[in-house]
Formats: structure tokens, sequence, C-alpha cells
């Protein structure tokens, strides 16, 4: 009936292999299968559920929003509410679009790009992902890797003609024909990758003197790094951003934004259409709102305190059995590569060992924790996971590491 069985090929364990298991119910920091088995939850919803699954606060918004209708096709306020909140946390967006998902915002932000500048070309950086749009498709991460897929088949090479791709880490030479440089300013979809340090100025630097905007894709990152994100944390302000996960509050949403010159091109105000039904639903916007306001300064320490421990602990078992493995975190984010050599883009992703890293998946698996199902994802400790959670995770991890090796 589904494709592969799944509605987005991920889910469907082929990096892997195995069974996916269906979820019938998730609370806090575990999901439940429909055979009623207990997972410690690292997905998360790939990073969307931030406070854990079925958070009281989030739960309660959406019910009351929901007993007022789901959808209208108007104007509401809370779309008021939560774009002034995603400006008030993130300065660099002076104007912000909601729309339904992560894709669209990054094909949106890159028309705009486009019709702002009134160039055609863009730069992206290989095994970054920013969505299915066609011409982002193109050496990128996540699914793509997993399968080990170039690009797409139905994408026309029209569509990437005018799309350079360069490696992660380094900075490009721009031409006067580039609209925009679109980035991950933390990669979060070939494992976990960090910027190397001048990566992003340089970036800011090399779009300034060629005239392009650059594009901060914040979909993981945004509100996950803290308040403003990868470019608070950087000190780095890109033209344009994009949000998701987080900002949706775990239902569908996604918003981009950026400087008010820059989005005055978008309809009805400018030339550059863009428009959705469910964009700024009013259920998603009630979840996003309840989420926001439980991140505080004392939460994203939390987070990252804890993402660290997990990571050092992980390093600790994993490498304590006798395998290679290097476990990067960069704040409340983890990663995981079965390889003795330092990952930096996507080649060096690449060369990690993916057979080992699905053999310590099943294990892991095995003993109640999952993990995500590729490894080209990152993993997403939650405020719902207590220390006590990631001691028992790392004590796992040995268990499983041992059973490998």
């Amino acid at each position: 009936m589904l494709p592969g069985g799944v509605d987005s090929p991920v889910r469907a364990f082929g990096a892997v292999g195995g069974t996916p298991y269906f979820v019938a119910r998730a609370e806090g920091a575990y999901v439940w299968d429909v055979e009623g088995r207990r997972y410690t939850d690292y997905v998360q919803s790939w990073g969307a559920s931030i406070l854990g699954h079925a958070n009281p606060a989030v739960v309660d918004a959406v019910q009351r929003a929901a007993r007022d209708g789901t959808s209208f096709g108007a104007p509401t306020e809370r779309e008021v509410l939560l774009a002034e909140a995603i400006r008030e946390r993130v300065p660099s967006c002076e104007r912000v679009r909601l729309v339904s998902s992560g894709t669209e915002a990054t094909m949106s932000a890159i028309r705009v790009a486009r019709g702002y500048t009134g160039r055609d070309r863009i730069v992206k950086f290989a095994g970054c992902y920013h969505g299915h749009v066609d011409e982002l498709l193109v050496t990128a991460g996540s699914g793509v890797a997993t399968f080990g897929l170039p690009g797409s088949a139905g994408v026309p090479a029209g569509a990437v003609a005018d799309t350079v791709v360069v490696p992660y880490n380094v900075v490009p030479q721009i031409g006067d024909d580039v609209a925009c440089v679109i980035v991950e300013p933390v990669a979060a979809n070939m494992g976990l990758v960090a910027p190397a340090p001048g990566f992003l100025e340089g970036l800011r630097g090399a779009c300034d003197g060629a005239g392009a905007l650059l594009v901060f894709d914040e979909v993981v990152t945004g509100f996950r790094l803290g308040p403003g994100g990868a470019q608070e944390r950087y000190g780095v302000t890109p033209d344009l951003t994009t949000l998701g996960k987080v900002v949706g509050g775990g239902l569908p949403l996604a918003a981009f934004g950026g400087r008010e010159e820059v989005m005055s091109v978008l309809a009805p105000d400018g030339p550059v259409y863009q428009a959705g039904t469910l964009s700024g639903n009013p259920l998603a916007t009630a979840a996003g709102l309840a989420v926001l306001e439980q991140l505080d300064g004392a939460a994203y320490r939390r987070l990252e305190g804890r993402a660290g421990q997990l990571a050092g602990w992980l390093a600790d078992v994993v490498g304590e059995a006798g395998l290679d493995v290097i476990v990067p975190s960069v704040g409340p984010l983890v990663g995981l590569f079965f390889t003795d050599r330092p990952v930096t883009d996507y080649e060096s992703a690449k060369a990690a060992d993916p057979k080992l890293y699905a053999r310590f998946f099943h294990e892991m698996l095995a003993r109640g924790v999952a993990l995500p199902p590729s490894p080209f994802e990152t993993w997403f400790p939650s405020l719902a996971h207590t220390k006590d959670e990631l001691e028992r995770t790392a004590d796992l991890a040995a268990a499983a590491a041992r059973a490998i090796a």
C-alpha cells in the first residue's frame, strides 16, 4: 500500500537492515511499538521533540487550539505571535514567513534569494541536506546518503544546472553570478560535523564580496543549539534563515526569515510568489509557542551538559571494547562514527564503517534503545532524557560494543 512500506525512506531501515518497528505511542524519552516493547528514543522525531514526546503543555495547547478549529485559510493571531517569538530569539529574521515543512522553507528561501539578487546560480555543500528540493538534491546527506544516491531519479538535468556543489568546511570562491550560498552551519545530515574555525566567517566574507546572500539552514540547529541557533552560537549573521523541527513543536510547521529588505520581495509585497493552504496552521502554531515558552537558558544548559556527558561516555565504553569510534557533540547534538580518523566533511563521513553502525544499531535496539536507523543521521537527546537514562544508555552501549567486538 505504501511505497517501501513507509512515508519517508530512512524509516524503512534500508541502511541498517531488518524490519522497522511501528510506533504505537510515545511519552518523554520513550516510544512503545505496536507489540508493547519500550525503547529509549534518540530519534525524537528527528529532533522535533526537544522537550520529549507528548509534553503535557504542548498536548494541552494543541487540544485547546483544536476545539476552536483546525484550519481556516485566513490569518490568525498565533501566526503573528509565533513570528514575533522567532524574531525575538533570532534577530536576523526581521521578517518571517511560516510554512509547513523544512523542504518548503529551503525551497522558498532559494526562490527569495534568486528574486532579490536577479541571479540563478546557488552554491551548496556536499553532504548537507536541505530537503527534497530538485535543485538542492545533489550530493545531499541524510536519506540520500543512506541509499548511496547522487541525487534522485525524476530530477531533470536543467533543475541542477545552476547548482554548484563544494566540500564542507572549505570556503569556496564565489562569483558574481551566485544568488546565494546555502549551508547547514552545523552539518547534521552526514552524521554530525561541526564547522571548522573560520569556516562560517569565511562564507560571510565571500558572500559579501560577491554580493551573494548567505542562507543558514537551521532546520535542525534552530532553537536547539540555543535561543538563536547556530548563528548566535558562532556569531555569524546570515541574510536568510530556514527553521523547522523544534519550532513546530512536533507538528508540521517550518519557517524562513531574513533581512526586511530581502524578505520584501515576497508576495503580496513583491514579485516572488509563495503560498500554502496550511501555512501558519493554528494547531502547529499553538504547539510551537508552547515549546518555545519552555526553552529558557537553564533548559539549554541542561541539554548541552547531558549531551556532552552522553558523548563522552559512549566514546569511552565503545572504545574500551576495542572498536574505533568518534563521538562528536555540538550543543545538545550527538553523532557517532565508527572510524579512527577525524570527520570534517562528507568524504570523511562516508569513510566511517556503515556495516559496523548497522550491527551496533541492532544490538542497541535489542536492548531497548532506538537510535537513528542510518549512520548519516544525528542523535537527539531531549530534556526528558534524565542523567540516569543516559547512564543506562552508556551501559547498554558497552554491552552492545562488546557483543560486536
